[in-house]
Order: C-alpha cells, then structure tokens, then sequence
C-alpha cells in the first residue's frame, strides 16, 4: 500500500514536471488557469478541450456533429487513421473531405491555401496525388500546396513552422505507422500551436495503431459499399458505382459515440450526406452475350439428376 501512493505521488509530480516543461514557451492565454484550480496534469486536460465548443465547422450529419458538439473544432489537431495499409485510400478521401468543407465553409480562412504534409515512406504506400482526381473530389488545387520532406524531423518542423502564420485554411500531416519520435509530447505541441494559431490541423496516420494523442477527436476510417449512381429520374443505374461512401468509429471524443457511421460524401454538393439507399428495382436478368452451358450437380450427389451425356447427331453409316 505505501509504495503504491509512492508510485502515485511520483507519477503525478512527474506529470507536473512535464506540463511545466512543455508550457515554457507557450503563449500566457494558453497556459492561464482558473481561479481556485490547481495547476497540475487535471488541469491541462479539462483546457486541452475548453475549445471544442468554440469556433466549430458543422459537416452536415445532425448525429455525427451531436458527438462532435456542434460540429469540426477549427482550431486543434484532429486524427484520422486507418487500421490497414488497403484502408488508406479511404482515411485520405475522409481527409480531404474536410479540407474541402475548410475551404468553403471556414469564413474566417475564406481563400486561403491547403497545406498537405506528406512523408516520403507514406507517399510510396498510398501514392501521390493526383491534380484532375483532387479537383473532381471538390478540392480547388490552384490554393493546395503540397510538401514532401524526408524526415519526420522536417515535416514536424514545416507543421509548426506553418501554424504559426494564420495563411492556410487546413493542414495535413501524414505519417504512416506509429513513428518511434512522434508520440504524446509532439502531438501535444502541434495541438497547442494549433490553438494558438486558430488553425485546424489533420493527422493521416496510414496503417497505425491506437495511441494516446491530444487530439481533440480520434477517428478509425474505413470503406464501404458505395451505392450506384442516381438518375434524374431518381432511379439507379445499373452497375455503375456511386459516391464514396466512408464507415466512421470515433475512437475519441467527450461524449458517447455510437459503435460506427456511415457517410457519403458529395463532390458535386462538397457535403456530407447520409447514404443513399438501393431504392431502384433489380433490373432483368439479361441474357449474357455467349451462351454456355450451365454446370450441372455433381452426379451420384444427393438430389443431382441422372446422367444423360450430350446428344450428338451422326450421318447414318450404311
């Protein structure tokens, strides 16, 4: 019993040494606590989401911006990640789906650049992107810019750097993996410049594991079916494949989120919406170009039928 309040009493002086090291360069308006509280480790996690409820970007989901407590924080780091490396495709859809709603829906960033941060290792997994395909997904590209460092060193550099002058509308980290220099502390610096700057920044982490983060929310993207396309009729097009369609866990947030949400997101509308459902009637069933044989029960099985063979027509012999 003594050397666990020991333990205790050391844990939380350490706690203090260290919040106490990270907040010596901090501006005064972030690091100011309330009268009558202690400052200590409870203290930096209450103000660490004293934001969420502020300046607040709604993606157009009531259920989905209820957990969010209005809606996208636009000041503080936000994570995305995906489980797989085959899952990547989609996170970075989901991403740049909030770039775009920052793009045209921050007032206060109106007509500034997105800024995307892209490790060399995450761009050979996930590929690089692609001017025509970034525009057709409702991303203006004459105000992205796009960066590409070696080291993660550099690319939390440029992060900071970069958050530190009110220019961008977003910016996006991406990492792949859990990386050994990139853990609580670093998230918790670009957290605060973040807020300091009024700037949302996005971590794509690419095929990572769940870690302590001080990000405001944590989300685990994945694909999903994708409806096929509506006609002006209001019916389906047959076979054809429509908007992408994301399924979305909030791993963290203050308030109880439900196991999972599906969203699909509009390029033509730049929104969110809920998934639009298989409505139309199955169409006929065609007959296919080339007519083969249709492969028959194993025979002796049970319930196949007997044996016939293939009839075959012979001139007569004689």
């Amino acid at each position: 019993m003594v050397q666990t309040a020991m333990a205790r009493e050391r844990l939380s002086a350490l706690r203090e040494t260290i919040f106490r090291l990270e907040n010596e360069n901090v501006p005064a308006l972030l690091k100011g606590t309330r009268k009558g509280a202690t400052a200590g480790f409870e203290e930096t996690v209450e103000e660490e989401f004293a934001g969420v409820s502020g300046d607040v970007l709604p993606l157009g989901i009531a259920a989905f911006d209820g957990v969010l407590q209005g809606g996208l924080p636009l000041a503080g780091l936000t994570e995305v990640r995906a489980g797989e490396t085959r899952d990547a495709g989609a996170a970075m859809g989901f991403v740049l789906a909030l770039a775009v709603l920052c793009q045209t829906g921050n007032r206060t960033r109106a007509g500034s650049p997105v800024l995307w941060i892209c490790l060399g290792m995450a761009a050979s997994e996930a590929g690089h992107p692609y001017g025509r395909g970034l525009e057709a997904y409702g991303l203006d590209i004459s105000r992205c810019i796009f960066s590409s460092p070696r080291t993660l060193f550099d690319a939390l550099w440029i992060a900071e750097a970069a958050l530190s002058v009110p220019a961008f509308s977003a910016i996006i980290l991406e990492v792949r993996g859990n990386p050994a220099h990139f853990g609580l502390n670093e998230s918790r610096r670009l957290h605060v410049r973040a807020r300091a700057g009024k700037m949302p920044i996005f971590l794509l982490r690419q095929a990572g594991e769940e870690e302590a983060s001080s990000a405001h929310f944590r989300f685990l993207v994945a694909p999903a079916p994708a409806a096929g396309r509506l006609l002006p009729d209001g019916s389906i097009l047959p076979g054809s494949i429509g908007n992408p369609v994301f399924r979305i866990a909030i791993e963290k947030s203050r308030l109880f989120a439900p196991p999972e949400f599906l969203m699909e997101w509009s390029s033509h509308a730049r929104r969110f919406r809920h998934p639009v459902p298989e409505t139309a009637a199955s169409p006929a069933k065609q007959q296919p170009a080339y007519s083969v044989a249709e492969l028959s029960t194993s025979p002796g099985g049970p319930g196949s039928a007997d044996e016939v063979g293939r009839v075959m027509a012979f001139h007569k012999a004689s």
